[in-house]
């Protein structure tokens, strides 16, 4: 029976996925290390935008089936929702689990369900029962028991794109792999509270390594448009109009170009492939070099304008530089790993006139770009006042825009907004 359950991390998927449980009334209490998130939640406010979220948050804890707390408590169900980001060498970062983990571990008690939804390393679900095991030597895990173990574990990862996680958590299918058959079914029982979709039962390993495949795979596409978009420029070829004829084929479908990779997933998951399998992920190494070197190719289509503007007779000082586009994709106010932030970032460093950001998803500036003097500037006077505008998040704001008049200032669009429209 389900009652209760706790979901360890209350972010862009732990809330979501807490809410459409909460809505269906099932009991859930979400756990934050952050005070701030917990008093947020609690208020039935949200600290980050989802369409759709807010209304939904506010109802679960009106209804007092949503609460946030600071401290696991007892459930049925326990669901881990924790970051795992990238360390400085590239590696992958499980000690937000291993942290949800122990905080767990006091209170599990026999017939507990533990999900891990975290992208994770293959084996990480694995470790997670044995780190259970070591701190409660009085229940039974799946490696110990198999399926008459005390406590279930599964994998479940999330595949969900923001701005859509309302919609996506319930339509998309789920790949599910627990560590028995036991485990699986525990887990599709749970998942069943608000999926729609298919619940797809495999093997654990298979499943911590399905979520890392796909972005891998969505990487590898960029990655050869992002390489396309770089060698028709030294070869003067229009890459949109390249893409859209070669896309008539029926079975190409070349993605679009842009600034670089960002997010949450796709800029992060493929290198937990290449640390797990260095000698031969090689394919997916060379996509990840090709994304991440894109900002550094814009920043030098950047010095190449300024450069012109210099032979035009402007001074750099002289130069006012508009970014257009700050967050990771268009349309959502998420900066993880956002290659626009780290170009806009770069360019205030290296320019010595003014730089201004247009970002109408965002209610402030980071700190990280206001501390170069980079000033934010509506899109009217942006497309009025500057000398070089450099598009990189193709925001609905910017595609409503006629190709601004050029006079002597300079386009750099990696996304194609301005120049597929209208040409150069």
């Amino acid at each position: 029976m389900l009652n209760t359950v706790s979901i360890i991390g209350l972010g862009y998927i732990g809330l979501p996925t807490a809410t459409l449980l909460a809505i269906r009334k099932v009991r859930v209490i979400g756990v934050d290390i952050s005070p701030s998130i917990v008093d947020t939640i609690n208020r039935g406010d949200m600290h980050f935008v989802e369409p759709e979220l807010d209304i939904l948050v506010r109802a679960a804890v009106g209804a007092g089936y949503l609460r946030a707390a600071m401290q696991p408590e007892p459930a049925d169900a326990f669901i881990i929702a924790v970051p795992t980001p990238l360390t400085e060498g590239l590696k992958p970062d499980v000690r937000s689990i291993e942290t949800a983990v122990k905080s767990i571990a006091p209170v599990l008690k026999a017939g507990n369900l533990v999900i891990l939804e975290s992208t994770s390393p293959v084996g990480t679900t694995e470790r997670l029962a044995h780190w259970l095991a070591e701190l409660r030597p009085d229940l039974t895990f799946p490696q110990q028991a198999g399926d008459t173990s005390d406590i279930r574990i599964a994998y479940c990862p999330e595949r969900v794109m923001p701005g859509r996680v309302v919609h996506e958590l319930v339509s998309n299918d789920r790949v599910i792999g627990g560590m028995t058959p036991a485990c699986s079914e525990a887990a599709v029982l749970l998942y069943r509270w608000f999926v729609q979709g298919e619940c797809v039962i495999t093997d654990v390993r298979v499943a911590e390594m399905c979520k890392l495949t796909e972005n891998s795979f969505r990487d590898v596409n960029i990655a050869f448009a992002n390489e396309l978009s770089m060698i028709c420029d030294e070869q003067g070829i229009d890459v949109w109009e390249l893409i859209r004829l070669a896309n008539r084929h029926p079975r190409v479908d070349i993605l679009k170009p842009g600034c670089g990779v960002g997010g949450h997933c796709i800029a992060v998951d493929p290198w937990f492939i290449v640390n797990s399998a260095p000698a031969t992920a090689k394919l997916i190494a060379a996509a990840r070099a090709v994304n991440d070197a894109k900002p550094e190719w814009v920043l030098q289509k950047v010095d190449d304008a300024i450069n012109d503007l210099k032979m035009d007779g402007m001074t750099a000082s002289d130069i006012c530089i508009a970014c257009f586009g700050l967050t990771f994709k268009a349309d959502i106010d998420d900066l993880r790993e956002s290659p626009a932030l780290h170009i806009t970032q770069a360019i205030a460093e290296r320019h010595a006139g003014k730089v201004c950001v247009v970002e109408p998803n965002l209610d402030r500036l980071p700190d990280c770009i206001v501390e170069k003097g980079v000033v934010r500037m509506d899109l009217d006077a942006a497309l009025d006042q500057a000398d070089i505008l450099v598009l990189l998040v193709d925001h609905a704001q910017f595609k409503s825009v006629s190709r601004p008049h050029t006079r002597r200032r300079r386009i750099i669009d990696t996304r194609g907004v301005w120049e597929r429209k209208h040409g150069q």
